[in-house]
């Protein structure tokens, strides 16, 4: 049977609900890698939020195998990519990575190492997805 990620989508929730998540990753990530900021000047925070919101729901379906989430998956690779609206060179999702974890260490009172990984392990499908097709 595929791993459903139920704990990540558990954590996703108490990460949620402790309130500022989305908000702390975006701080951490902005100061992560001075190319990164740059790259949100025009953005709109409000939709950029909800967008990361449902875009990390949609990236621990995936990585559980989803098939329902794959449409949306290559929209946001498509998006992400060299020739989409927004292209994200690849060796910056490291960076989207790690300070994801940093914000879920920080909010999700359950975090422990085996979790932190298991979220590592989950993102990097994603992340590996859009590299492909970049």
């Amino acid at each position: 049977m595929a791993d459903q990620y139920d704990d990540l989508q558990a954590s996703y929730g108490r990460c949620l609900r402790a309130g500022g998540f989305i908000e702390r990753f975006y701080e951490i990530f902005l100061s992560s890698h001075p190319d990164i900021a740059p790259m949100f000047e025009k953005t709109d925070f409000r939709q950029q939020r909800l967008a990361l919101r449902r875009g990390i729901s949609i990236a621990i379906s995936h990585a559980a195998g989803m098939g329902m989430v794959q449409r949306s998956v290559g929209e946001m690779a498509q998006v992400h990519s060299r020739k989409g609206r927004t292209p994200v060179r690849p060796t910056l999702y490291g960076y989207w990575i790690d300070s994801l974890l940093a914000a879920v260490r920080e909010t999700d009172p359950e975090a422990n190492p085996a979790l932190i990984e298991r979220w590592r392990t989950a993102m990097g499908k994603v992340t590996a997805e859009f590299t492909s097709r970049y």
